[in-house]
């Protein structure tokens, strides 16, 4: 008999992102998830991870790992982190998540200013995730901040300036400098949910909204790759 389908924790900082159109790619593959919300639960993290398939670390707005704008969160989260990386739990951080995966893994960030910019990532190699991340990704980085990964890390793409904006950190362990199954309307909330809101916010969104189809064709491979990595799939 096959065996029970796969369950994730989701750690979302803020109201406003959520996983977008990567609920659908792992709701097809019979993959479950759990939202935990500490911005929302005076700041509780799952007290155990004996009872999760892996772990996604979700943006956090115009959060950061430094000063008056660190996640309240964010010491504990690394140490959750470091516990996926030492226990082999899979484990995906996306914007502020792969700060926080950089982090836990003994990289580092780069103090950058809150932005929002939509723009292309470029793959290195043929065989990154098993082979199915597309040769170029459409991304929309809304992110105070940058996560520069540890050395030995292994860069599977790299953003127009030639930057990390994707890396492996372990067998099962990926970072996203971008939200692969981003939706305007989560940029939208985002405003309504923060006084703070990068520079340009109109143009990024106009752009986000040209390219919203090319962010959903690029997802498919994208989340094949993820989900075999991660082994999230059941046999």
């Amino acid at each position: 008999m096959p065996n029970p389908g796969k369950s994730i924790y989701v750690i979302q900082h803020t109201d406003g992102e959520f996983l977008g159109l990567m609920e659908d790619h792992l709701e097809g593959r019979g993959i479950a998830f759990t939202y935990i919300r500490p911005h929302a639960s005076a700041g509780r993290l799952p007290a155990t991870l004996d009872f999760t398939d892996g772990v996604f670390l979700l943006g956090g707005g115009p959060w950061g790992t430094r000063g008056d704008h660190k996640l309240p969160t964010l010491d504990a989260e690394v140490d959750l982190a470091k516990r996926c990386l030492d226990r082999s739990i899979p484990i995906a951080g996306f914007g502020l998540g792969s700060q926080i995966l950089a982090l836990a893994a003994g990289g580092s960030v780069e103090a950058e200013d809150l932005r929002f910019s939509v723009g292309d990532a470029c793959r290195c190699h043929d065989q990154a995730l098993n082979g199915f991340l597309p040769q170029r990704i459409p991304q929309a980085v809304y992110m105070r901040g940058r996560p520069l990964p540890p050395p030995g890390a292994e860069i599977l793409a790299v953003d127009d300036a030639d930057r990390p904006a994707i890396f492996q950190v372990g067998p099962e362990a990926i970072g996203f400098t971008a939200h692969p199954g981003i939706k305007s309307g989560m940029v939208e909330d985002l405003i309504m949910e923060f006084e703070e809101s990068p520079p340009n916010i109109s143009g990024g969104l106009v752009e986000l909204r040209r390219r919203q189809r090319d962010i959903e064709d690029a997802l498919v491979g994208t989340m094949t790759g993820l989900v075999g990595v991660m082994r999230l799939m059941s046999t």
